[in-house]
């Protein structure tokens, strides 16, 4: 390969790893072309993007940007993959239900402006809460408050109300 073209690779690499918030490195050194295939096909129907990268051009590609990235570089070893996504937990979902026998294997990830090394951190990065989902969190917090003032206002009034009916019905005296 020309370093010419090596050159355009590193800045189309650092190009999206600048255009999506989180990116998981896999392992699919023990993946056949069929299973890469298959495991491509997933990906884009789960709305994330699977590139198949040379360690060295990604490895130039995360020194080229803002940020420290070295966390990841002891991952860049084998075949690895890249997994680009907008939602942080939404790879390693897709990679705990759809791997087999621990195939593609998480190396690495940055999500969350944290980096996780090592398959052991899939369980972690499942649990990553999304954004909507945290801001759907905080505003069923917020409404619960709000909700058990106007359920008692409400069942406050029916007793006034009951009261009031039943003090009207009663025969003067």
């Amino acid at each position: 390969m020309r370093k010419e073209d090596k050159s355009k690779i590193i800045e189309q690499l650092a190009a999206i790893v600048k255009e999506y918030p989180h990116f998981y490195l896999v392992d699919t050194t023990a993946m056949n072309a069929a299973d890469t295939s298959d495991f491509r096909r997933e990906c884009f129907k789960a709305g994330v993007k699977l590139v198949v990268v040379k360690n060295s051009l990604l490895h130039k590609a995360l020194e080229s940007l803002e940020g420290d990235y070295s966390p990841l570089y002891s991952c860049l070893k084998g075949t690895t993959g890249v997994i680009f996504t907008e939602v942080a937990n939404l790879p390693a979902k897709l990679l705990k239900d759809k791997a087999k026998n621990g195939i593609p294997a998480l190396k690495g990830a940055y999500a969350e402006e944290g980096f996780y090394v090592g398959a052991d951190q899939l369980d972690a990065l499942t649990s990553i809460k999304s954004k909507e989902e945290v801001i759907a969190e905080i505003v069923a917090l917020l409404q619960s408050p709000a909700k058990n003032v106007i359920s008692a206002l409400q069942s406050g009034a029916g007793t006034i109300h009951g009261v009031l009916k039943t003090l009207g019905e009663r025969p003067e005296a």
